[in-house]
């Protein structure tokens, strides 16, 4: 190797705090990083329950609302068919869920949450409470309240866009206690 053949190592350039392409929009920038931790701490938690993330949303939806059709337990969900198709044989092969034909229309499949899955309601429920502790940590009642508001108001903000462009994900917003 001779000299002129070596090269000098290159500085390591420091990035940015935020990135300029979100200079016009910080709160959007922060929402986002705080929903993708916030996934990842759930997605923690839901890994020693056996679930993936996005699974518990539809054992939710069975415990509160029984069977109902495949169809639409997609819609309650938002998701595409073949997701919630792919979670639902999961959920099956784990005991979670069963399938079956609906007596009123032998063409669709009922989806309904088994005796089993009751166990994992509690642990489901449970993981959820801890991920709000940790999610909420360092904020008092107020502040709470507060983000519980704020958060509502952009949800409803948003849910209206999403109207407007003809879809239908927002047929009923979180209403939630807003308790810590």
């Amino acid at each position: 190797m001779t000299a002129e053949s070596v090269q000098e190592p290159r500085p390591v350039t420091q990035c940015a705090a935020v990135p300029s392409a979100v200079l016009d929009g910080p709160v959007s920038h922060a929402i986002s990083r705080v929903a993708r931790l916030h996934r990842i701490t759930a997605g923690r938690a839901l890994r020693n329950l056996g679930l993936h993330p996005g699974q518990e949303f539809l054992m939710m939806h069975l415990w509160d609302c029984g069977a109902v059709r495949q169809s639409e337990l997609i819609k309650a969900l938002g998701l595409d068919p073949s997701t919630v198709t792919k979670m639902l044989q999961r959920l099956e092969q784990s005991g979670h869920v069963r399938r079956r034909p609906d007596p009123a229309d032998r063409r669709a499949s009922l989806v309904e949450a088994t005796d089993a899955s009751r166990e994992l309601l509690v642990e489901v429920r449970e993981a959820w409470g801890e991920l709000e502790r940790q999610t909420l940590d360092g904020l008092d009642s107020a502040e709470c309240a507060e983000l519980t508001r704020l958060l509502g108001k952009v949800e409803a903000t948003l849910c209206t866009e999403v109207a407007r462009g003809g879809l239908t994900e927002c047929d009923a917003p979180y209403k939630g206690p807003g308790v810590c």
